[in-house]
């Protein structure tokens, strides 16, 4: 009984999350094309036909790109918010399997469990998510293009054994960086995204002892540095005496083995194992 999680990629070009037990494989997002998400499948050895389903957060096309392509080339159905659907068709062509789901309302797909939650983004229809795996109850969170962090974002997040955060940006890169002032206050915003500094922050208060890895995604080329987030969000959580992997998911190429079972047990255990090895 395995639960794994692979960061396809991650960043303001494309994002892209496959989950997957024995029994079930989801696609969280689909910010690729069709192809370069069949070529990134096929780089960890996931044949796209075993996929049962994608699910979409919201519209932005760092989110969507691949998403009509990909579902009809491999007949999946398209879990999507009835709005956000309705901001991007463009991208569908009519005659896929659509399937409408909303924040509060779980999905329950093979033996994965789906809970979508409001954020606060500025988009039609954001959405988190956190996915459960039903039997074990290991639970991983994905939580990017986050303004803020509201009171039912984190609830949801709770008690994750693997947390996928954004960390966008650093406050002073942002500032100086090359974007339009416009732009800058949208990113900085309350329905932007989440700065370094904001997400070490909400990465402590979700801290709890049973949390077996984060992985820090949807990072800004411009506008922060791997090691900088990491850093960050690394000092801030030595701080709750967090020891498991800190990671983070790169734009190019896949962020694989994320092995959430493998993870939970070495947490527990007095030595972190290989896991050890993999953190900071």
């Amino acid at each position: 009984m395995t639960f794994r999680a692979h960061v396809l990629g991650s960043g303001s070009r494309g994002n892209s999350i496959l989950l997957e037990t024995p029994e079930t494989r989801i696609i969280v997002d689909a910010g690729f094309s069709g192809r370069q998400l069949e070529r990134r499948l096929a780089a960890i050895e996931v044949p796209p036909e075993s996929i049962s389903a994608l699910f979409i957060t919201h519209e932005h096309r760092d989110h969507t790109q691949g998403m009509g392509v990909f579902a009809r080339r491999w007949n999946l159905p398209i879990y999507i918010a009835r709005a956000t659907a309705g901001s991007c068709s463009a991208l569908l062509g009519g005659d896929e399997d659509i399937r409408f789901y909303r924040a509060g309302r779980p999905v329950d797909l093979g033996d994965l469990r789906v809970e979508p939650v409001l954020t606060c983004h500025d988009a039609i229809d954001p959405l988190a998510v956190t996915v459960r795996q039903r039997q074990s109850g290991l639970k991983v969170g994905i939580a990017t293009d986050l303004g803020t962090p509201t009171v039912s974002v984190r609830h949801a997040l709770q008690r994750c054994d693997l947390l996928i955060l954004e960390a966008n940006h650093d406050d002073v890169m942002l500032r100086t960086g090359p974007y339009p002032w416009s732009l800058k206050r949208r990113i900085a915003g309350r329905h932007g995204h989440l700065s370094n500094r904001a997400a070490a922050q909400l990465g402590t208060e979700l801290h709890h002892a049973g949390l077996a890895g984060i992985v820090l995604a949807h990072l800004s080329q411009e506008c922060n540095e791997p090691g900088l987030a990491v850093e960050v969000v690394g000092e801030a959580l030595e701080t709750k005496g967090y020891a498991a992997p800190l990671r983070v998911a790169p734009q190019d190429e896949p962020l694989a083995g994320l092995d959430v079972t493998e993870m939970a047990a070495a947490i527990r255990s007095p030595q972190l194992g290989l896991w050890d090895s993999a953190s900071r």
